[in-house]
């Protein structure tokens, strides 16, 4: 088996309620390495855009805002927090509404260059899994190793449905069926580094599969890479 790395990079992109963020955690733990939930950062800066009533798709008044906006991430006991301005917003990101505008955000070139450049800081000098929609592609395309995961449109809006219910969000089913679709669009057709697979990446369909199921192919491969620090 090869030695594992001082630093490595694991790579787990894939469309919203595919599990990546869930098995990113998992990996983590388990590797006993960092944990980067990219996704997080976008989600801050479109409620920070909400909040000061800003557009999240107009580009002028978003590349103001980044002027004047502090995004910082922290970890906790194996958390991480998600700041802006100095305040933890991670308990208010995962609405249906900012996930529009952190769709929304997230294909503008300013913004994304704001948010990779802090992601491949932290990635490239920590051993860490990061999980988002574009990290084997674009933000660290040399990563060790990259999974992708995805799931039919009912299996992941299902999901999305009982996380926004477990948090007392009130939504409907088929609204939040519709809003993944949209952002499913929007995310694969941006132009900026859209939401794909990299031509090496491993591809996991996470429809059929429990989440242990899926844990389990995952942490096989990172042993068979030599990636089982712990």
């Amino acid at each position: 088996m090869e030695t594992t790395p001082a630093i490595f990079q694991i790579a787990i992109d894939g469309p919203s309620g595919s599990g990546k963020s869930t098995m990113a955690r998992r990996l983590a733990a388990a590797l006993g390495i960092g944990y980067l939930d990219t996704g997080a950062m976008y989600r801050a800066l479109g409620f920070a855009a909400l909040r000061r009533g800003i557009r999240p798709s107009d580009p002028t008044d978003v590349e103001i805002m980044l002027q004047d906006v502090e995004l910082d991430v922290s970890f906790a006991d194996g958390c991480q927090q998600t700041l802006i301005d100095g305040e933890d917003v991670s308990p208010f990101i995962r609405t249906p509404d900012v996930s529009m505008a952190a769709s929304d955000i997230s294909a503008l070139p300013a913004v994304r260059g704001f948010c990779v450049d802090k992601q491949r800081r932290i990635g490239e000098t920590n051993a860490m899994v990061l999980d988002g929609r574009d990290i084997g592609t674009y933000v660290l395309p040399d990563a060790d190793l990259k999974f992708f995961l995805t799931a039919g449109d009912d299996v992941r809006a299902g999901r999305r449905y009982l996380d926004l219910v477990k948090a007392g969000v009130s939504v409907d089913m088929n609204d939040v069926l519709h809003d993944l679709r949209v952002r499913d669009r929007q995310d694969s057709t941006r132009e900026l580094a859209p939401t794909l697979a990299a031509s090496d990446a491993i591809l996991i369909d996470t429809s059929e599969l429990s989440e242990d199921q899926v844990f389990d192919l995952m942490l096989r491969h990172c042993a068979a890479r030599g990636l089982t620090r712990g």
